[in-house]
């Protein structure tokens, strides 16, 4: 399985979810995991190498990449067709080589806020990922979500998004996220993602 982590719009914590969702398959679920870090800022793989130096074995194999050297990788990861392939996305869409990254994903994770900005980067991703990939699987999470939204635009919002995916449930704004590493997620964060990445990834990975 391929899953793209991507939006649009910077700083809706993207690479964040892909750490924590290669720690959840892995630590919660043993599953074979490798996360490729297409994003610019390379967080993850810095984040993987920081930590490489003060813990044990790591739990999965993070590679930074670009998107030339895509064709090769997927080649060579997607033999074993039950390993899970998290790609974490450039936060743009004017490079011709996502073409080939959107055509080889199954589903693609798209973290959002409930703000006018976010949403309309949002949709535009989505609608030129699923140009691309008409079959491609389209999972909204919100994400970094403080407890004054309105209702009624949470309910709008929502109600676009629905049309092109499914919506998990809400991932809400705490400080505890800043604790994550790609070795560990923080014990009192389970209970937040635990709902969320069981409506992404049950149906994908429990039952291959």
């Amino acid at each position: 399985m391929i899953c793209l982590f991507g939006n649009q719009k910077g700083g809706v914590g993207k690479s964040t979810l892909t750490v924590l969702s290669g720690n959840y398959l892995t630590l919660a679920k043993d599953w074979p995991v490798t996360v490729i870090d297409m994003d610019y800022q390379q967080s993850i793989s810095q984040k993987y190498e920081k930590a490489k130096v003060l813990e044990n074995a790591e739990p999965y194999e993070v590679l930074p990449a670009n998107l030339e050297t895509f064709p090769m990788l997927r080649d060579v990861l997607t033999k074993n067709k039950k390993d899970a392939i998290l790609i974490d996305l450039p936060g743009k869409l004017d490079d011709d080589g996502l073409i080939a990254v959107f055509q080889s994903a199954d589903m693609v994770v798209c973290p959002f806020a409930y703000d006018e900005f976010t949403y309309e980067s949002t949709v535009l991703f989505t609608v030129v990922l699923k140009k691309v990939n008409p079959a491609i699987e389209v999972v909204f999470v919100p994400n970094r979500i403080k407890a004054n939204v309105k209702f009624e635009t949470l309910t709008e919002v929502n109600e676009q998004l629905l049309k092109f995916g499914t919506i998990t449930p809400v991932i809400p704004d705490r400080i505890d996220f800043q604790r994550i590493t790609t070795f560990q997620t923080p014990l009192s964060l389970y209970a937040v993602i635990g709902p969320v990445f069981e409506q992404i990834f049950a149906k994908r990975l429990w039952n291959p």
